[in-house]
């Protein structure tokens, strides 16, 4: 076999493996995209599951009731955190509300200014409204509630304890307590509750779109 034989031979040899690696990288480049899209896939999955999870279960004052139980999976990155925030929390962090229970009222600020008031009813002689700096910890619309006593359940409506809207802000483990709505609304204004803030349905709803989990709320005598 001569030069120029040999040197033939090897530029077709080099041809037909550019040609075998120009066709065979087609289904690659399909393989690479299809497992950039699983472990995508696999993230957000992850991502979604460290998230809080509401359940309706509805509001006593038994920690078995609990409405809303949270995941105990930590964020594992700034990124993860990032998300989070995100998609769930969204901490309204410039407002916070003062309870003033001399008053009966709840005061609503924003940047530590004085943006709005709501009258509301407090806990009775024996179930006070416990005073000291807490955090929203539940936030839940249309309520079911569930008896402390008899189990009794009453679904979403008229005739609901709880009314429209349900903000938690303490707890001491068995009994749970935050501001609600409410069919009596003739008892706002009152020390008259097993320690809740009851407010007319109207506010209550207000007041629901203005806090966020883990917004401040500070009970003043």
């Amino acid at each position: 076999m001569n030069g120029k034989t040999c040197e033939k031979s090897a530029s077709a040899c080099v041809d037909n493996i550019q040609n075998h690696i120009n066709i065979g990288s087609f289904p690659l480049l399909l393989f690479l995209n299809l497992v950039i899209v699983l472990l995508y896939s696999f993230m957000q999955q992850k991502v979604y599951a460290s998230t809080p999870v509401k359940k309706q279960l509805g509001v006593s004052t038994q920690a078995t009731d609990l409405i809303e139980p949270y995941s105990s999976i930590e964020p594992k990155s700034p990124v993860t955190k990032k998300i989070l925030k995100e998609l769930y929390i969204n901490q309204k962090e410039d407002v916070y509300l003062v309870i003033k229970l001399s008053d009966r009222l709840v005061y609503v600020y924003q940047d530590n200014q004085l943006k709005t008031s709501y009258p509301i009813a407090i806990g009775r002689a024996g179930w006070e409204t416990p005073i000291g700096t807490h955090k929203v910890t539940q936030k839940i619309s249309n309520p079911t509630w569930k008896h402390p006593f008899t189990g009794e359940i009453v679904p979403p409506g008229p005739q609901n304890p709880l009314g429209e809207r349900w903000i938690g802000f303490w707890t001491d483990g068995n009994n749970y307590i935050g501001f609600h709505g409410t069919p009596n609304e003739e008892t706002v204004g009152e020390a008259i509750s097993h320690g809740c803030v009851r407010m007319f349905n109207q506010d209550v709803l207000a007041l629901f779109e203005k806090v966020a989990i883990g917004t401040t709320v500070i009970v003043k005598p």
